[in-house]
């Protein structure tokens, strides 16, 4: 794709989280309705974040989430429908894996529909690790646990 105007980043701070989340919305049904609160706190909590900008239009989004050697977790990406099949989202992932903060051991990514596009790039299917806890907040039996540790301990 050789068009002048679209720009990558890698600064957080230009993320307009309104662009993203309409982003979101009209391009990946596993992220619509994420809140403007939530899209900022995970933005905040991730490194890289990468972004690809038409002039001043967010059309691309990827982040990830690293210990810096053994593990990093790549999130979030998405392509605008009317961007799509240019190449623009195997050189977003290659943007993010390219990063410092991803030069680890093993890059994790869940997906639902899109595996051969991860292949492409790399990735190989890995049936044998995943598992997810879902509603963390509403495990109501840990802070107890966690004072009682704390009483037992003196503290």
């Amino acid at each position: 794709m050789n068009n002048p105007q679209i720009q990558f980043s890698d600064r957080q701070s230009e993320i307009d989280l309104y662009q993203l989340q309409e982003l979101f919305n009209i391009s990946a049904f596993w992220a619509q309705g994420r809140s403007i609160e939530d899209l900022s706190i995970a933005i905040a909590n991730s490194d890289p974040v990468v972004s690809i900008w038409d002039g001043e239009q967010l059309i691309g989004f990827s982040r990830a989430t690293s210990d810096g050697i053994y593990r990093a977790t790549i999130w979030d990406v998405v392509i605008h429908p009317d961007y799509r099949g240019n190449g623009l989202g195997s050189k977003l992932v290659e943007t993010v894996l390219s990063h410092p903060r991803m030069r680890v051991e093993r890059v994790y990514l869940m997906t639902t529909h899109q595996q051969e596009f991860y292949e492409k790039i790399g990735f190989q299917p890995n049936t044998t690790t995943t598992m997810v806890l879902y509603n963390q907040s509403n495990l109501g039996s840990l802070p107890t646990a966690e004072i009682q540790l704390q009483e037992s301990l003196g503290g």
